[in-house]
Parts: structure tokens; sequence; C-alpha cells
């Protein structure tokens, strides 16, 4: 047997089903003409925990994120089994309720900021879009919110910065304000997708950092994606792993950081 399928061996066989999880997953998802892009991934993510999903290009980890937040389906993407968040199956939702939950009790962070960011609106239209769409005071009042923030998050954050449009900033500041878009109404779970794949290795252990501080003072969960398993494994207490559109194990990050070194 090839070590490959040795390891792939030892990685099944590391299953971890923790009790009272805030979000709980078991799904495959296909389009119209490839039905089976996805099958079988089930996984756990417990209230306040980091969770490490994580894969080569192409396994399928932002699929998994996109169907979380049941945005695959107007790109013609079907999602069958159950995803239930804080008891509620959110594969049930109506249009109007999911709406209400994206943003304010689940939040994205994207991989691109560039991309994700508009390039005519100015960081400042960002987020007043952002907090009007669930915010129930006066943007006026949240703004110096907006800008305490920024500054935690280490965005030299003024009302010049809020000015600027997304090509004025660097990569890395983008980043940083989206994450700060993202945690604007304190969810209760992050889907941070590759958030540091576009920044110097001094800006991804920053990002890194901010959000294992987020965790930590806010309580809110992560679910961290990414393609590098080892510093998915300094970052999460479990990992799930993903290849070829299957779950080929989940469990703790150390056990699975010895039972795959082709992974690391």
């Amino acid at each position: 047997m090839s070590l490959f399928r040795r390891s792939l061996a030892a990685l099944s066989s590391i299953i971890s089903q923790p009790d009272g999880a805030l979000l709980s997953l078991d799904i495959s998802i296909g389009y119209r003409n490839k039905p089976d892009v996805l099958s079988g991934i089930a996984f756990q993510v417990e209230p306040g925990e980091i969770f490490g999903l994580v894969g080569e290009s192409g396994s399928g980890k932002s699929t998994v994120a996109l169907a979380i937040l049941r945005l695959l389906e107007n790109r013609g993407g079907r999602v069958t089994g159950c995803i239930r968040f804080d008891g509620c199956d959110l594969l049930r939702l109506r249009p109007g309720e999911l709406r209400r939950l994206r943003g304010r009790r689940i939040a994205l962070v994207p991989q691109s900021p560039m991309s994700a960011l508009n390039p005519a609106l100015s960081l400042d239209a960002h987020f007043r879009e952002a907090w009007r769409a669930h915010g129930t005071t006066p943007w006026r009042t949240e703004r110096p919110r907006v800008i305490e923030l920024l500054r935690q998050m280490e965005v030299p954050a003024d009302d010049g910065f809020l000015r600027r449009f997304p090509h004025q900033v660097s990569v890395g500041q983008a980043q940083r304000a989206l994450i700060a878009m993202a945690v604007l109404h304190r969810p209760q779970l992050l889907i941070a997708d590759e958030p540091t794949s576009a920044l110097d290795p001094n800006s991804q252990r920053g990002i890194v950092e901010l959000l294992g501080c987020l965790n930590r003072e806010s309580g809110m969960a992560v679910l961290y994606i990414s393609h590098d398993l080892r510093s998915v494994g300094t970052f999460c207490r479990r990992v799930a792993v993903l290849r070829n559109g299957r779950l080929a194990a989940t469990g703790p990050a150390e056990e699975i950081l010895r039972a795959a070194p082709q992974f690391q």
C-alpha cells in the first residue's frame, strides 16, 4: 500500500463528534451537469471554537462555505442533506429568514479582498451598507465604533481612511477592513475563506493573530478555510481535510498532522 493510501487510512480513523455544536452539517453538493461534486461532507463546529477546513486548490473548500450560506442556489448548485446552525436547519429557511441571518449571525470573509470590494465605492460606503443591512441605530452614531474597530485591527483608521477607495489602500488593509465589516454585527460564526492567500507572510501572520484575538475576546466561532494544513494546525484545535470532493478526515489537529505528513 502506498504512503498516501496508508495515510488516508490513518486519517479516516480519526473522528470527532462534539456535543452541543453551533454548526453541524452533513451534505452533498452537485450541479445539473455534474451531480456529484462533493459528497459526504460532515463536520461540526462548537460554540467559540476555531475549526479548520483544509484542502488543496479545487478540493471544494469554498464551495462548502457558499453552501452553508445558501449562496450556491443562484449559481445552479444543489445542496442535499442537512446544515444545522444553532438548532435551525438552514436548508429549510425562506429567503427573508436567510437575509436576516447572513451578515448578522453568520458572516463571511472572502479570500480575495480586492475583488470582494466594489471599486466604485469608498470604504465608508461599504461599511455604511453593511451596517444598514441589519443595524437598528443611525449610521452616524455607529461610525465612531467602526473607526475604533479598525484601529483595534491595526489599521491607521480615521475619516480620511474611510474616504479612500479600495485601490487606495494596501491588500492587507483591505483584508482587515473586510474582517471589520464581517464582525460589525458581532456574529456567532465567522467563515474565513482563505483570508491570507493574497497577502505577504508578515500580513498573513497578522491576520491569523487578529482572528485569534477576535475569537478570544468575543467568543465568536471561526470556520477557518485554508490550503495550508500546517498553519491551520497551529491555529485550530480540530481540522477537517477535503480531497477530491470527499472528506478525507476530521479530528484533532495534532493527530491529523501526525497521520498525514504529505499534507504538511
